[in-house]
């Protein structure tokens, strides 16, 4: 092996501990928290200008976070849209916006940290708009998107806009409580992730499907 390749090989290896170190700690402490410098020291990193070295800034590293998580979801999406090709089932699309995700933090065992890094992240403003881009750019949220939207029922504008943050809000949280009793042991309502899943579909039809109350 060249000296070039040693570098990239040493290189990548240090970048995915970092990336380890950060998503533990942003989703123990929150993300305004945690200073680059903690993330150095908790990947063992002698230099604690590391962080800024492979990443640059502290969104730069969120969005790293995410995105070494979103070919898994991304995979688990696909196929799950070839399945439900033309479906006109409302329930299809709304799994397609949960199970992937579901799938996926099943996949990584007990304890993970992922969902609760989400749950964190989400809570400021800004970061949450840059990984809502990020995540909405994908071919396989494009098309669930669009079939999601042609089948909702009709909806005042700002009725549309609630529900968005309510179902945000349900999948994100609910999957950081239950990521979080099984690292401590603790009874969780669904016996496995993919019950968990289901649950979560079920509340979400229910939501979108519900009446709504005219405004004054």
């Amino acid at each position: 092996m060249t000296g070039s390749r040693v570098r990239q090989t040493h290189g990548s290896e240090t970048r995915e501990v970092i990336l380890a170190a950060a998503e533990r700690l942003f989703a123990e402490h929150g993300v305004a928290a945690v200073s680059n410098r903690q993330v150095s020291e908790a990947a063992g990193q002698a230099n604690n200008f590391a962080v800024g070295y492979h990443f640059g800034t502290k969104n730069d590293l969120v969005l790293a976070i995410v995105r070494r998580h979103a070919p898994s979801i991304e995979r688990r999406r696909e196929e799950m849209l070839e399945k439900i090709k033309g479906s006109d089932a409302l329930r299809d699309w709304l799994a397609c916006l949960v199970l992937p995700i579901t799938e996926h933090l099943a996949s990584l065992g007990s304890p993970s940290w992922y969902a609760r890094f989400l749950a964190q992240a989400t809570t400021d403003p800004a970061l949450w708009r840059m990984m809502h881009e990020e995540t909405v750019a994908s071919a396989s949220m494009r098309e669930t998107t669009r079939a999601f939207e042609r089948l909702l029922p009709i909806l005042p504008a700002e009725v549309l806009e609630e529900r968005a943050d309510m179902s945000r809000h349900l999948i994100v949280h609910m999957c950081a409580e239950r990521e979080r009793a099984l690292q401590a042991g603790t009874a969780t309502p669904r016996a496995t992730w993919e019950d968990a899943g289901a649950g979560l579909v079920d509340a979400l039809v229910g939501l979108w499907l519900a009446p709504f109350t005219k405004s004054k």
